[in-house]
């Protein structure tokens, strides 16, 4: 937590929380421009003649040592694994543009990576082209694109889905406990845009999940049952949906686990359950609140691309 003062008060501000993220390969372009005053900079540029050394390639190493520890600049900057860095110089007339492009597979864009590495790119250029022309210039200095993360993921062209939310569990049926679980899902499922059909809460009996499934299926897009995925003697979804499932989708029980395990250790105990009836997703949960949140951050709102596929588009 990092502390700051603002006129005499003292404030708390945090670094952005991306651990219920997911690693997705992010790129970034970001662009800076140095001007120069006279053609004769550009032809010293262009032999290799300037008394410094070699521009273009000791401008393009500090930007790769800038890129990597863009954290250690920018204090909300997370540290993250740069796995592939580029630069490129265009010159046109008396301006030099850099390119300079980031990637990597992890849970933050590397936008302000790339924006970092273009200018320490053009400030090298300033300091070395200087002793040779006194009037140059850095100019602008921009992102061009990005891609990755959950604006890349746009549930864009699915409208109209519903669901349904199903809690599996004796206790909370029998009033014995409340539901933070089916809530939490729900949540989701609205910060998607998803409309929520029904919500109910039935005990954990085989005929009952299985009956509620099909029925289910029948009017709405997706039905999420949440508990009954454990190992207990009562946890029974499993063994209620697997056998009317039309066709399993393993990718997105192993999503679930695989992030889950990342998180909490007993994750790998979980026995969610993925698959279609018809055209309507059915999705088995754990019925702990963090368990059934973790499992809605590991597929959401990606998994919503299905409704695109269920309706004859292409991937």
């Amino acid at each position: 937590m990092k502390t700051a003062r603002t006129n005499g008060k003292q404030t708390q501000t945090n670094m952005v929380d991306i651990t219920h993220k997911i690693k997705t390969l992010r790129k970034a372009t970001a662009t800076a421009t140095v001007n120069v005053s006279k053609p004769e900079t550009i032809l010293a540029l262009k032999n290799n003649s300037v008394p410094k050394g070699n521009v273009f390639e000791m401008a393009k190493t500090a930007g790769l040592f800038a890129v990597k520890n863009t954290h250690t600049v920018i204090p909300d900057c997370h540290p993250l694994p740069i796995e592939f860095t580029s630069v490129e110089y265009r010159i046109d007339d008396l301006t030099i543009t850099i390119i300079f492009n980031v990637k990597t597979i992890y849970k933050t864009g590397v936008e302000v990576e790339a924006m970092h590495g273009a200018s320490v790119v053009a400030l090298t250029m300033y300091d070395m082209l200087k002793p040779i022309d006194k009037n140059i210039e850095i100019g602008t200095i921009k992102l061009i694109e990005k891609h990755g993360g959950k604006s890349s993921f746009k549930t864009k062209g699915i409208s109209n889905l519903n669901a349904s939310v199903v809690v599996c569990s004796d206790s909370i049926s029998a009033g014995k406990k409340e539901d933070f679980a089916g809530k939490a899902i729900i949540e989701k499922l609205e910060a998607n845009a998803v409309k929520i059909n029904q919500y109910s809460i039935i005990p954990d009996e085989i005929d009952s999940i299985r009956e509620r499934a099909i029925t289910l299926s029948e009017t709405n897009n997706l039905v999420i049952f949440t508990g009954g995925t454990g190992l207990s003697f009562r946890d029974v979804t499993p063994e209620a949906l697997e056998p009317i499932l039309e066709r399993r989708i393993p990718g997105i029980e192993e999503a679930i686990r695989s992030y889950g395990q990342d998180r909490m250790p007993y994750a790998m105990l979980s026995r969610s359950v993925a698959g279609t009836i018809g055209n309507c997703l059915i999705l088995a949960l754990p019925g702990s609140t963090n368990g059934a949140k973790e499992s809605m951050d590991a597929v959401f709102p990606h998994v919503l691309h299905i409704f695109k596929i269920l309706r004859g588009q292409q991937h």
